[in-house]
């Protein structure tokens, strides 16, 4: 079939059978399923008009028919579509304990913060999952505000959190979202990030891999 502007509604249809399968926000679908975040938020939002293959695999997804889906031709549920998306969604959730500096301006744990609440978390949380929301700039503008999880701090840091993206808690009290890296100084690490110079022979006392970001 030929691909057209979306004059007919398709994003609007893609937002209902989105709603409709449990899905609340796109970003939990895009999660859900592994999907482009950008490709599926244009396809949404009428920007990209999306293919009719693309339907089928939205359709598959969501549980309803991908022509009604394409076009609006046939049934929005033909016969017996199963939906098995919200059937399988995780519904655990994890604290939110506090703010991390990803910049100059730092918060601290102790200043007024954890638990703030619970969030959803990733599908491969555990049950130590936690998680913190970025304050500042040093990963870019574009992660202010993003959750960041994480489960196993080790104290002192381990040889195998080296060169990673870290939680990382310092001697002074800072709780700071930093790539570790190994000063020359035994027991001492300096802390880099995309936009930011390097906080150079850092004293860590703990830290812990980032496992999964996103957005609120």
């Amino acid at each position: 079939m030929a691909e057209e502007p979306d004059k007919s509604g398709r994003a609007q249809r893609l937002r209902r059978a989105r709603l409709e399968a449990g899905f609340t926000r796109g970003a939990e679908a895009v999660e859900r399923f592994g999907w482009n975040r950008n490709t599926y938020k244009s396809n949404e939002n009428g920007a990209a008009p999306f293919s009719f293959d693309q339907a089928k695999t939205y359709a598959a997804a969501f549980g309803v028919g991908a022509e009604w889906l394409y076009d609006g031709t046939g049934s929005m549920h033909p016969g017996v579509i199963a939906k098995p998306a919200p059937a399988k969604r995780r519904t655990r959730q994890a604290p939110l304990v506090g703010y991390v500096g990803a910049g100059s301006r730092t918060h601290l744990f102790s200043e007024g913060q954890g638990p703030l609440g619970r969030v959803s978390a990733p599908d491969d949380a555990t049950e130590e999952t936690v998680a913190v929301e970025i304050r500042g700039d040093s990963l870019g503008a574009f992660f202010r505000g993003w959750l960041v999880f994480y489960d196993d701090v080790r104290s002192p840091v381990t040889p195998d959190l080296h060169q990673k993206l870290c939680i990382v808690g310092l001697k002074d009290g800072r709780i700071l979202i930093k790539k570790l890296q190994p000063s020359r100084t035994d027991g001492l690490f300096h802390l880099l990030s995309h936009t930011e110079e390097p906080l150079m022979d850092q004293a860590v006392s703990w830290a812990a891999a980032v496992t999964s970001m996103r957005p609120q």
